[in-house]
């Protein structure tokens, strides 16, 4: 399996609809095991993205996919930075095969 933790600030007063974003193009997406978007408890501007992929081919594939693009485009502009990037081997878990 191949993972990623990553945390985006957002911009002031789009935290909300940056999650929003982030969570309409996550549909159909072939080998994601599992991404889950939390907001940050200490830091009203932060959001937290966890990925869990079949292959790493599969999450680069997905960042092709036209729902996934429209995400990228509409959210990036709600972005205020990027930090905490980190690509993780997940070896299983509640919630995972």
């Amino acid at each position: 399996m191949y993972g990623l933790i990553g945390k985006l600030t957002a911009a002031p007063g789009q935290r909300d609809a940056l999650i929003a974003i982030l969570l309409e193009g996550v549909r159909d997406m072939p080998g994601c095991l599992s991404y889950i978007i939390a907001k940050d408890a200490a830091d009203e501007h932060g959001i937290w993205v966890t990925e869990v992929w079949d292959t790493e081919a599969s999450h680069k594939a997905s960042l092709s996919l036209p729902a996934v693009q429209d995400a990228i485009a509409r959210g990036k502009p709600l972005i205020a930075g990027f930090s905490h990037h980190t690509v993780t081997v997940p070896v299983g878990g509640h919630g995972l095969k």
